[in-house]
């Protein structure tokens, strides 16, 4: 991947603060002084007073709350702030050709703030010649026309304003070159991948819903070599440690090496999980009919070994089984069956469009079993075999994997003798536009080497390879 600078600011920066008391001090002189009466006209309300409120309250907001992962937002407000200046020279009266250069000026810097902030050009000590080619107009003008009360008005909040900026960037910092954070096109639970064919993301456009481009593979596992292996981790103090413990691990360690497997579709658009793996499951508190299913969902590394991913699996499962209430899923279900039928339609129409923008806030996501890299599901503990399970259409789950229960094959060998082997089947449900067959057929090949030979995942894996930009 193309390295970039990202930026960001911290809480723990008491310049950050100041920054946010600037900011916030604007906006209330602007108030308190709007209705002042002056020589001048009166100004417009919401060009004049309604949009540099705003910009001064989400700039200082987007920086305390969302700095450290998404300060590159923090151009929304500049440009809202650079439409602002715009509208305060035209209500001047300068003549075409100044009005024209300050709105050039007040475009570039716009421009520049938002490609230095993301990470595309220069360092942000570039922000400071351009604040003071902001501020020297602003001076001039109120120097020129302060007798006629032209910018007498707004003059302590413009300045206010500026000056939180100025500081602003001695609070920025340089997150780590090695490490990837978001910019631009990405969501909250990923990274989008621009580098692919030009058909590949023709796709997602040709092909809309998840399940009309679903795959279906199939495979039998041998398991002599994998409840040996369980065997050994029961012994180690693994006790629930089990086949679907293998599997995830399998698949955790596939991704390490074809990290493509960990993409989605959202918006119509090809993002990527990077090394968030992030698994659901559907769990039975009991074995009984009447007993109700919930949820669990849990975070894993491409590094994670068998233990991790027990150990992950198993505090979820108690965390889940030890509550009156569920899991958070459960909860915020509940709720949703609480609004009425025709509000509730519409409710779900708004998700299903905040999904497709990319706008469903973090925590939603993470009670949501419809957003994740893998679904799976243990058939063999109901002891029937395993269904291909289809996509959801709502969310960007792009694999479902099935496994039933254990069966007994018996084979002739080469010399003739029969012998009795045990296996489980799996059945796969994979959505086609995240990656092309080969590269499934590759994934899925290396899968079963690794169950196969599942003493491999006792240690991290040497290499873990990051998908394209």
């Amino acid at each position: 991947m193309k390295t970039r600078n990202s930026y960001y600011i911290s809480r723990n920066n008491v310049l950050a603060w100041l920054m946010a008391l600037l900011l916030t001090a604007s906006a209330v002189t602007r108030i308190m002084f709007f209705g002042v009466k002056g020589s001048e006209p009166a100004p417009n309300f919401w060009g004049l007073c309604a949009l540099p409120v705003a910009a001064c309250l989400l700039y200082a907001a987007i920086a305390l709350f969302n700095g450290k992962e998404q300060f590159y937002r923090t151009a929304i407000p500049v440009w809202m702030i650079a439409l602002y200046f715009f509208l305060r020279v035209r209500t001047l009266h300068l003549g075409y050709m100044v009005s024209s250069l300050y709105f050039i000026c007040l475009f570039c810097f716009a421009v520049a703030y938002q490609l230095i902030t993301c990470g595309k050009i220069g360092g942000t000590v570039l922000l400071l010649p351009m604040y003071i080619a902001i501020a020297g107009p602003l001076l001039y003008l109120n120097q020129n026309l302060l007798s006629n009360g032209g910018w007498k008005r707004f003059l302590l909040s413009d300045l206010l304003m500026l000056f939180a900026l100025f500081v602003t960037v001695f609070a920025i910092r340089l997150h780590p070159a090695d490490e990837y954070h978001p910019t631009w096109g990405d969501r909250v639970d990923g990274r989008r991948i621009h580098s692919q064919p030009p058909m590949d993301q023709l796709m997602p456009y040709l092909m809309i819903t998840r399940n009309s481009c679903t795959n279906l593979f199939a495979e039998a596992f041998e398991i002599t070599a994998a409840e040996r292996y369980i065997r050994q981790k029961r012994r180690e103090g693994l006790t629930n440690f089990g086949l679907t413990h293998v599997l995830l691990a399998c698949y955790v360690r596939g991704i390490a090496k074809y990290p493509a497997l960990n993409r989605f579709i959202s918006g119509q658009k090809v993002y990527t999980h990077g090394n968030d793996i992030i698994f659901c499951m559907t769990i039975k508190k009991e074995m009984s009919t009447q007993a109700p299913e919930t949820i669990i969902k849990l975070h894993l590394t491409p590094r994670d070994t068998a233990e991790d991913v027990y150990r992950k699996m198993t505090a979820a499962v108690e965390s889940v089984k030890s509550t009156p209430l569920d899991s958070s899923f459960d909860v915020t279900a509940h709720a949703f069956t609480m609004i009425p039928s025709l509000l509730l339609k519409f409710f779900i129409w708004l998700l299903k469009a905040m999904d497709y923008f990319g706008f469903i806030p973090a925590f939603l996501l993470e009670v949501s079993p419809f957003h994740g890299s893998v679904f799976f599901t243990s058939m063999g503990s109901l002891g029937v075999p395993p269904v291909y399970h289809h996509l959801y259409d709502f969310g960007n789950l792009p694999v479902f994997a099935s496994f039933g229960c254990k069966r007994k094959s018996y084979e002739l060998t080469a010399d003739g003798t029969i012998v009795a082997k045990k296996y489980i089947d799996c059945q796969f449900s994979l959505d086609d536009r995240i990656v092309d067959g080969f590269y499934y057929a590759s994934f899925l090949k290396y899968f079963k080497r690794t169950f196969m030979h599942p003493e491999v995942l006792d240690t991290p894996p040497e290499e873990v390879l990051q998908d394209i930009e």
